[in-house]
């Protein structure tokens, strides 16, 4: 179980640059044929593509590993971008940092007790302007999966 303190923990700051090479990449292995973010100059960043963040989060500060979750019991639960504005461009650096918003339980379908933990990530551009949020829900299960 994860201790509901946990509410509010901030993670360590973090930068993001937004390569023009990995927006295509992504658009690749997404299966778009978007000229949009394979042809242009300075491509748009597809709307699921801030999910980066996490190979840019600095060793040991996964907000799951760091509230102790039990990772072979876990389960992404929900993903969901929030822009306020226009998704960021190939060349823009952003500044992220991620809270824990909620933690708490529910009763499983199936037995037993599951954790959710639902997480913020803020990116904010060079002049402190929120650009946008990654609000994920992680979901710890009550057992691990039985082997086959």
């Amino acid at each position: 179980m994860v201790d509901e303190s946990a509410v509010g923990r901030v993670g360590q700051p973090f930068d993001m640059v937004v390569e023009r090479g990995k927006i295509r990449e992504f658009a690749r292995a997404t299966l778009s044929a978007s000229p949009e973010y394979l042809d242009d100059p300075v491509p748009v960043s597809p709307p699921t593509f801030l999910v980066n963040a996490a190979f840019w989060t600095p060793p040991g500060e996964n907000p799951l590993t760091v509230l102790g979750l039990d990772l072979r019991r876990l389960l992404h639960g929900a993903q969901e971008f929030v822009f306020h504005g226009p998704p960021p461009r190939a060349g823009a650096e952003l500044h992220a940092r991620t809270r824990v918003d909620k933690v708490y339980e529910k009763e499983g379908r199936r037995g037993g007790t599951m954790t959710f933990v639902e997480t913020v990530t803020e990116f904010r551009d060079g002049q402190g302007a929120l650009v946008a949020e990654a609000r994920s829900t992680a979901i710890e299960t009550a057992r691990a999966p039985e082997e086959s």
